[in-house]
């Protein structure tokens, strides 16, 4: 990898068109998914199927990219930005536009959830580790404006798909939104390559390594000591003897290949064992895991159950997912920013976060208007943001060594559980008729999250200070760290 580090990030000039190019496409791509609520009960209208199965649809759409994450970053390393990028949209695009012509809600689960998300995660890991490259003292303001194309997705596709399906439909809605996102292709074009990526570099290596031998082989320099003079001798050995060397080393290099692998992956699996006996980390992935089983309900369900209850006819101008979206904005700048404070300490901010959005779930049921559910969404949305201080923290637990390791552990255990909280909410709405223990479960399941993490963090908290007084190296040309992280 370090053939990929040799430039410097020139830190402005077309950087500032990577961002804009990265920002839209997240916002073409992330702009349907993040505002699946609206889409949730016209599926459930259109199929008439239960709203457990249903809820799959909008929690893998969420899930699979981060569980994917680590895949679609390798992409990102080996093939480039621009590449990965085409090819996300031409995913994104394809999986809205086959969701237009679903027959049933188990293909809407294949071509919106899975398709769909897997093209959102290399949309995600492209944009980000392209900024990455071409911004270096900038790339905080450099990243924020373009993470932020998520929320901003959210908030218009919201209205703009409830307004589609007044006038088009449901299938109309989806086939325009598919339109839309083949504009992450024209997105791609600004993303020129500051590093040649890995796979190129590796083939071009290998071309030159076997030009090599060929010309070691057949055309060897043979001095002759009596004349002093050079010629030029062709090899006239046996060319079975030859082809059974040839074999020979081509086997010893695969041995050779495959023990560097082993030895990599076994280096892998045991840094991830050191760091799960962190008891503040094992910690920090339960509290996520708790807080991704519950914090997601919303976003799927509380539109239905603003219609379920009366509180609306229909679909508000402004709806709460776009309320929540972007309010997700606004708490992932102010969140940001108030990790810079000297005296903020991550975890606790981060446990403070779990816990406001535990008693604002467990609100929910007992809310009877629908400018509640609006100040709810709100709550809710700018408690969301606390995924920008997820590095920040992993950072002070684990260190800045491990950070890549410890991401990637906590972005399955977050992926998993937002794959089965949507679905789990409900299955306890079929079974009871009410959406009230849906969100008793998932603010309960929130606030143990949060509760665990602060006690544990407050049991070593000595240890915590010690680590914090530790400053961090500075990885500024480790472009798949921050990839990965950011």
């Amino acid at each position: 990898m370090s053939g990929l580090n040799t430039k410097p990030a020139p830190d402005g000039g077309w950087g500032w068109a990577i961002v804009v190019a990265s920002f839209m496409g997240q916002f073409l791509a992330y702009g349907s998914p993040q505002s699946v609520g609206v889409l949730y009960p016209e599926w459930l209208n259109t199929f008439q199927d239960s709203k457990g199965m249903t809820a799959w649809v909008g929690s893998l759409v969420s899930g699979v990219g981060l569980i994917a994450s680590p895949i679609c970053s390798a992409c990102v390393v080996n093939f480039g930005a621009r590449p990965v990028t085409i090819f996300s949209g031409v995913m994104v695009s394809g999986g809205l536009m086959l969701s237009a012509f679903a027959p049933n809600v188990q293909f809407l689960i294949f071509s919106y959830g899975i398709v769909v998300g897997l093209g959102c995660g290399l949309v995600y890991a492209a944009t980000v580790t392209i900024t990455c490259q071409y911004f270096d003292k900038r790339r905080g303001l450099a990243l924020g404006i373009v993470t932020t194309g998520t929320s901003v997705g959210g908030f218009l596709y919201a209205a703009a798909q409830n307004e589609f399906i007044a006038l088009f439909g449901l299938d109309g809605c989806l086939l325009l939104i598919g339109c839309f996102a083949l504009n992450i292709i024209a997105c791609a074009g600004l993303m020129r390559p500051l590093h040649l990526p890995a796979y190129y570099l590796k083939q071009r290596a290998a071309m030159a390594e076997k030009a090599e031998e060929n010309v070691l082989e057949k055309t060897p320099v043979v001095e002759d000591p009596d004349k002093k003079t050079q010629s030029i001798v062709l090899i006239t050995g046996d060319t079975k003897d030859t082809h059974e060397k040839r074999k020979l080393l081509n086997y010893m290099t695969m041995v050779r290949l495959m023990k560097k692998k082993q030895k990599q992956y076994s280096e892998y699996l045991h840094s991830i064992g050191q760091v799960l006996q962190n008891r503040v980390f094992l910690a920090t992935c339960v509290s996520l895991f708790a807080y991704c089983l519950g914090a997601y309900t919303p976003l799927l369900f509380l539109e239905d159950l603003a219609q379920s209850e009366g509180l609306i006819s229909g679909i508000s101008t402004i709806p709460l997912v776009s309320i929540m979206s972007i309010a997700a904005g606004v708490g992932k700048l102010l969140l940001g920013v108030m990790m810079d404070v000297h005296w903020m300490n991550s975890i606790y901010l981060y446990a403070v976060t779990l816990l406001g959005t535990g008693v604002a779930l467990l609100i929910i049921p007992v809310t009877k208007n629908y400018a509640g559910l609006q100040v709810i969404s709100a709550v809710l949305g700018f408690f969301s943001g606390n995924w920008s201080v997820i590095p920040y923290m992993t950072t002070k637990v684990v260190g800045m060594d491990r950070l890549t390791e410890a991401y990637g552990i906590l972005m399955f255990f977050g992926g998993f559980s937002i794959m089965l909280g949507p679905p789990v909410a409900g299955w306890i709405y079929d079974w009871m008729h009410s959406y009230d223990l849906a969100f008793y479960f998932s603010g309960g399941f929130v606030l143990l999250g949060g509760a665990g993490l602060f006690l544990s963090a407050l049991s070593c908290w000595n240890n915590n200070q010690e680590e914090t007084k530790v400053p961090d190296k500075e990885y500024t040309n480790d472009y798949d760290k921050v990839a990965t992280v950011a």
